[in-house]
């Protein structure tokens, strides 16, 4: 007989997955990074929020994630500083932070549609959700950091580059820690129903 986990236990669980991930991205920002402008990856920072969305759903995943978005955009609040207008504020705050880190949320959303194979949902739930932090750091930078793209090269093209530099670094280790957590824990055991 399995014991469901009880909603107080799916929190605690979802603030130290948090609280583990606002430590890894703290600790990864501390490293020198060579991206001038912004940007950068962190050290498998995005796995706990994406542990939490397989384990216990989207429902839970994207309160998770929005919480993690708010630290960051906390932690980013010198960005701010660089744009003028309400336009260019609400862009930086929903692209680069509260879409971009919320989106991993949704981490779990291949949970039980592989054949129960947790590491490789995991995994492409992980994959996916980069791609649209990627999508969401692009259109900032076409709509809000042109000014940073070098004389005679294509915004858009510019955008692609800086921003995919990073975020694939953050793409494989997500993808690898994701499938790493799921080989080595049932995170199905006593999920709430």
């Amino acid at each position: 007989m399995t014991k469901k986990i009880t909603k107080t236990q799916v929190l605690a669980e979802s603030a130290i997955m948090v609280a583990l991930s606002i430590a890894i991205f703290a600790v990864s920002d501390m490293l020198p990074w060579p991206f001038l402008y912004g940007g950068g990856f962190s050290i498998f920072g995005q796995v706990p929020i994406i542990l939490i969305s397989y384990r216990h759903g989207i429902k839970n995943g994207l309160p998770a994630a929005l919480v993690l978005a708010l630290f960051e955009m906390m932690m980013g609040y010198k960005n701010f500083t660089y744009v003028t207008g309400l336009a260019a504020y609400l862009i930086v705050a929903f692209a680069d932070y509260i879409v971009a880190f919320g989106c991993l949320g949704l981490g779990g959303m291949f949970r039980d549609k592989l054949g129960g194979k947790q590491s490789l949902e995991m995994a492409l739930g992980g994959g996916v959700v980069c791609v649209i932090r990627f999508i969401c750091h692009y259109i900032s930078g076409v709509t809000i950091w042109t000014g940073y793209c070098p004389e005679g090269m294509a915004v858009g093209l510019y955008s692609f580059f800086y921003n995919g530099s990073y975020m694939l670094i953050e793409l494989i280790l997500t993808v690898i820690g994701s499938m790493a957590v799921g080989k080595l824990f049932n995170l199905k055991k006593n999920n709430l129903a």
